[in-house]
């Protein structure tokens, strides 16, 4: 995990479509702003609990070998994602994303932590395509923030576009109906429940 000073973590948006998502939450006192704050970052790193937070799709955290792992997350880990209805079959019906980077960094009057992930092969699996609906030039970047006394929990979704490029027809219709399904902003909310869980009150 690198540390260094405030920085924006979204890549640019280049190509597709891009989704945002936020939910603050606002305290009362520094140090409460603070306690809530390592609070939050510890339900983002807490990737196998995702699932419970959105009450949607199930994630499950892979280790750089692909074996399944109950910790927090570190950068070269995948994330198993089991979304409603069939997965690709290149990803054993599930698809798949790879963190390829987590960042802390720390100003005067904001920090943040922020993991970024991208499509990916399945990790034990010699295809090169990614086993996911999107391409890879698509990212989502997940971020915990804190600006005074403002907690703020975002997903930023830049680049998606259908991955229909891929090894199988079949997978290729697949992504293509549930890319388009994203792009019309379906996946929303599932992010939106998830940011909204990580800044939860208690």
């Amino acid at each position: 995990m690198k540390a260094e000073d405030t920085h924006n973590p979204i890549p640019d948006q280049n190509v597709g479509s891009q989704i945002d998502a936020v939910a603050h939450h606002t305290l009362k006192t520094t140090d409460e702003a603070e306690a809530f704050f390592k609070l939050a970052c510890k339900r983002l790193l807490n990737v196998n609990a995702w699932g419970e937070i959105s009450g949607m799709s199930d994630f499950q955290l892979h280790d750089q070998n692909g074996t399944k792992v109950n910790r927090e997350a570190q950068e070269g880990d995948y994330i198993q994602i089991n979304i409603p209805g069939p997965g690709p079959q290149s990803g054993d019906g599930f698809d798949w994303v790879r963190i390829e980077d987590i960042s802390q960094s720390e100003g005067e009057i904001e920090a943040l932590l922020s993991i970024r992930v991208r499509p990916s092969a399945k990790p034990d699996n010699d295809q090169t395509s990614p086993a996911h609906f999107l391409k890879e030039t698509a990212t989502s970047t997940f971020i915990v923030r804190k600006n005074a006394l403002d907690v703020t929990a975002e997903e930023h979704g830049r680049n998606e576009v259908a991955n229909t490029d891929t090894e199988s027809i079949i997978d290729n219709g697949r992504n293509l109906l549930v890319g388009g399904a994203a792009k019309l902003g379906l996946s929303y909310p599932q992010w939106k429940l998830l940011v909204q869980g990580i800044v939860a009150a208690g």
